[in-house]
């Protein structure tokens, strides 16, 4: 398949990247990455769609191509914004398809925006780890938040001093990758700078905050979602995603299913992906038609 076109746009005075598949004047199909990684990941699932769709994979400020943000910090509200602005950008309604922290965000921005959705596939995209007790509020919220970023100043990028010690970092946090799977993650996901490779991410990635939008606050936004939803979750995943406060998650949805992907993790877009396609082409159903204009 012929590789697709790069693009960029603009939020919030941020240069920000996407990669598109498929014709112009096919309906749009967007597709949201997790945190660390790059639009090119998608890259399989994007070829598997761009028959019918017009395809979009977008790099989150901070990630991939995308300007890294100066001053300022990454959070639910600020990939709200991208995420907005790249669909208003699109024509103002999508499918998208999102994992992990993209799969959060998205949520989120469909909470607070719900008409710029017609459905949404969440892979592993509502948190797995929601805390017992609700965040501490005021000072003491605030001050743990500023001992957490203070201390990012002092951290430096990782380095690798070959392409292939990049290559097999990403076979280590994916075991189930195949060698060529983990190279096209490496290759997308590096840039060579002096002394090797490190990580195109923005490392300052580890402030990412909850004051704005706190995980015991999720499920308030999850309730004004209008768009069909569908929660792919991993098999390891399925204790730590497949409920909320001894519910199903799908409960805090207005119109919601739940699909557990077996023998897969966190990444069951990588891990199965024939499985992860199939399970998105019968949700997604027939493609809308697309309005033309006189």
């Amino acid at each position: 398949m012929a590789e697709p076109w790069q693009h960029f746009y603009q939020s919030q005075r941020l240069r920000l990247a996407y990669w598109v598949w498929g014709d112009a004047d096919k309906p749009p199909l967007l597709l949201v990455h997790g945190m660390r990684d790059h639009s090119r990941s998608w890259d399989r699932i994007a070829e598997a769609f761009a028959d019918q769709y017009r395809v979009v994979a977008c790099d989150l400020r901070g990630h991939g191509d995308s300007e890294w943000e100066k001053g300022g910090h990454y959070g639910a509200p600020e990939f709200m914004l991208d995420i907005v602005a790249l669909i208003d950008l699109l024509g103002g309604k999508v499918d998208v398809v999102a994992h992990s922290m993209g799969g959060r965000a998205t949520l989120v921005t469909a909470g607070v925006f719900p008409d710029r959705f017609r459905r949404i596939v969440a892979v592993e995209g509502t948190g797995g780890r929601f805390r017992a007790a609700p965040l501490p509020r005021g000072p003491q919220r605030l001050h743990e938040w500023a001992q957490r970023t203070r201390a990012m100043e002092r951290r430096e990028p990782r380095v690798y001093r070959a392409f292939n010690d990049a290559v097999e970092r990403v076979q280590e946090a994916n075991p189930r990758l195949t060698q060529g799977m983990a190279e096209h993650l490496a290759r997308w996901g590096a840039h060579a700078i002096n002394g090797g490779f490190s990580w195109k991410y923005d490392p300052w990635m580890y402030t990412q905050h909850e004051l704005d939008v706190p995980p015991d606050e999720y499920d308030a936004y999850w309730k004004d979602i209008t768009a069909p939803v569908l929660h792919l979750i991993s098999s390891e995943g399925e204790e730590r995603r497949a409920t909320r406060d001894g519910k199903p998650i799908a409960s805090f949805f207005a119109d919601a299913t739940t699909q557990v992907v077996p023998d897969s993790g966190h990444w069951l877009h990588h891990d199965q992906p024939e499985v992860t396609i199939a399970a998105i082409r019968a949700f997604l159903g027939e493609p809308p038609r697309v309005e033309r204009g006189e």
